[in-house]
C-alpha cells in the first residue's frame, strides 16, 4: 500500500537533522540568550582582583608577638634545638664513625670502665658550670656530642653513669698504689707498668681531641717516673722498721714519736 509509515531507519535518520522550525527561529533572540548566560567580565575581573578584597583584620601585637616566635624557632644559635656549645663540641672527633662495640671492646681489654662511662665522665667535666654538670644537656644531645652513641639519656642515666665511673677509678687506683707501695714489682717492672699504663691514657686522651707534642709526653713520662720512685721508696720505709732498705741498702730517716 502507498500510504504505509516509513521504515523506522528512516525516522532515525530525519531525528538528527534540523526542522524547518529552528532554522527559523529568531537570530536576535539567539544572541540575547547567549549574552545573558555569559558572565559579566567586568564583574568576574572585580570578584578576581586581589586588591579589592577585605583583608582580615590583624591585632599587631599578637603578630609582633608570633613573629618573635618565629624568630625564635628559627633562631641560626640553635637549629633544630641544639645548643651552641653542642653543635661546637669536638670531641671524639677522631673515631668518628667507629661503633660503639669497638671502643667498649678496647676498653674492656685495658681498663676497668666501658665506652659509655667514658665518653659520659668526659662530657661531665666539660660541661660542668657553676651550678653542677648540666646532665639534661648531656643526655638529650649525647648522639650529637659523641659519634659512637646513638641513644639519649635520661639526667639519672648520665649521673648513673658518671658515678660508676668514679668508683671504678676509686677501685683501681686503691690496686695499684697498693701494687706499687706492697714490694711485688722491683723498680723497672714498676716502670714498665708505669709505661704501659701511660700509653693507654695517653690513646684516650688523643682520641678525646687532646693533642700532645713528643716533648709533652716525654716530660709528662719523665714525672709520672719520678713520683712512682717517690712512691716505691716511701712505701719501703712503712714497710721497714730498720733505717735500712734490704733490698736496696737506701737508708731513711726513721720518725720517733714525741719528735
Amino acid at each position: 500500500m502507498d500510504d504505509r509509515s516509513p521504515p523506522a531507519d528512516e525516522e532515525g535518520a530525519n531525528d538528527g537533522s534540523s526542522s524547518p522550525a529552528d532554522e527559523d527561529s529568531d537570530p536576535a533572540a539567539s544572541a540575547n540568550e547567549t549574552t545573558a548566560q555569559q558572565p559579566d567580565a567586568t564583574d568576574a575581573a572585580t570578584r578576581a582582583d586581589p586588591e579589592e578584597e577585605e583583608e582580615p583584620q590583624t591585632d599587631p601585637e599578637e603578630a609582633s608577638r608570633a613573629h618573635a616566635d618565629k624568630a625564635d624557632d628559627e633562631s641560626p644559635d640553635e637549629p633544630d634545638g641544639v645548643p651552641e656549645d653542642v653543635r661546637s663540641y669536638e670531641r671524639f672527633q677522631k673515631i668518628d664513625g667507629g661503633t660503639y662495640e669497638r671502643a667498649n671492646d678496647f676498653l674492656r681489654e685495658r681498663t676497668y670502665i666501658t665506652a659509655r662511662e667514658w665518653a659520659i665522665a668526659r662530657l661531665c667535666a666539660d660541661f660542668r658550670t657553676e651550678t653542677g654538670v648540666e646532665m639534661t644537656k648531656i643526655g638529650e644531645n649525647l648522639p650529637e656530642l659523641v659519634p659512637f652513641m646513638t641513644d639519649t639519656y635520661s639526667p639519672q642515666a648520665v649521673n648513673q653513669a658518671r658515678a660508676s665511673f668514679e668508683e671504678k677509678v676509686r677501685m683501681a687506683g686503691a690496686t695499684f698504689l697498693y701494687g706499687a707501695m706492697s714490694d711485688f714489682f722491683t723498680a723497672d717492672e714498676l716502670d714498665d707498668l708505669m709505661y704501659e699504663a701511660t700509653e693507654v691514657a695517653k690513646f684516650l686522651l688523643e682520641v678525646e681531641g687532646v693533642e700532645l707534642s713528643v716533648g709533652e709526653e716525654l716530660e709528662a713520662e719523665d714525672r709520672i717516673s719520678e713520683v712512682m720512685r717517690e712512691v716505691r721508696d716511701q712505701s719501703v720505709a712503712l714497710r721497714h722498721d730498720e733505717a735500712e732498705c734490704p733490698e736496696c741498702g737506701h737508708t731513711f730517716e726513721v720518725a720517733v714519736d714525741g719528735e
